[in-house]
């Protein structure tokens, strides 16, 4: 079982930044994928950013060169660089790691950050 703990969320005023970690315990997930979703109130939940074991990335139209995915080297943590944040950024994000891999497949998501952005 995989547990997966956020931090790093908060208030930030537009044009700030903020800084989302994501950390994973109990097994290796060095072969899986990591990123976040994002759902902000009364809207479904959305993809925002995606890293692949082998490191490929890939980002949601909205905050393509704003934000930052990476991981730790021990590959067990991800990271969520947000730059320049805009108030239609304002949503609760969700981790998330999708082992497609191992057998059966899994996929585990962490309690979700508040990311609050005023104008």
């Amino acid at each position: 079982q995989v547990q997966l703990v956020e931090s790093g969320g908060g208030l930030v005023q537009t044009g700030g930044s903020l800084t989302l970690s994501c950390t994973a315990s109990g097994s290796s997930v060095s072969s899986c994928a990591m990123g976040w979703y994002r759902q902000a109130p009364g809207k479904q939940r959305d993809p925002v950013a995606r890293i692949t074991g082998g490191g490929n990335r890939n980002y949601a139209d909205s905050v393509k060169g704003r934000f930052t995915i990476s991981r730790a080297s021990a590959m067990n943590t991800a990271y969520l660089q947000m730059n320049s944040l805009k108030p239609e950024d304002t949503a609760v994000y969700y981790c998330y790691v999708d082992c497609t891999t191992w057998t059966p497949a899994r996929t585990y998501w962490g309690q979700g950050s508040q990311v609050t952005v005023s104008s």
